[in-house]
């Protein structure tokens, strides 16, 4: 649902369909994106021409933007599966989440640092936040963290995907 004003500023629904922009990984099961909004640089009370997300584009924004996305985390035990296929699935991440690619450190699967802040909510399952020496908490359902520009991974050590929204806001220094 998107809500916003018409030409003469009167408040009016813009949208009331499914989101447009949703991925579920095919070489990654129970791993999912589905992106709500996106405002590349500081937003504008001007609804936008056109649909603001993509399955492509990019999840993270420049200074000044937001990007609400929600992610369902795959088990871990998925990639310990001898059937899993590492090539095909980073090929599909780089496809469909390719800053955040970009922004991960190859040498530690699933390690990234965004410039960004970012509010996040577990709305199910329950996931690891790992930071950069190893540290690590459990949220669960109803938790919320704050995530300012750190190194970070998410880590699922259940056997159910756990779903996460989030709202990222770009940042600078």
């Amino acid at each position: 649902m998107v809500a916003g004003n018409d030409a003469r500023g009167k408040s009016i629904f813009l949208s009331d369909s499914t989101v447009p922009n949703s991925h579920d990984f095919e070489f990654m099961p129970g791993q999912a994106q589905t992106r709500v909004w996106f405002t590349a640089g500081p937003p504008a009370t001007t609804p936008p021409g056109a649909e603001p997300t993509s399955d492509t584009g990019p999840v993270v924004p420049g200074p000044g933007g937001a990007s609400f996305v929600i992610v369902r985390y795959a088990p871990d035990s998925v990639v310990t599966d001898p059937r899993f296929d590492a090539g095909r699935a980073n090929a599909e991440f780089a496809t469909y989440a390719p800053d955040i690619v970009g922004a991960s450190d190859p040498a530690e699967p699933g390690m990234h640092r965004t410039p960004s802040v970012d509010y996040g909510v577990v709305l199910d399952g329950e996931i690891w936040l790992e930071l950069d020496d190893g540290a690590q908490t459990r949220l669960t359902r109803g938790d919320t963290i704050v995530q300012i520009a750190g190194r970070h991974a998410w880590r699922n050590r259940t056997d159910r995907p756990a779903t996460v929204a989030f709202v990222l806001t770009g940042a600078t220094g």
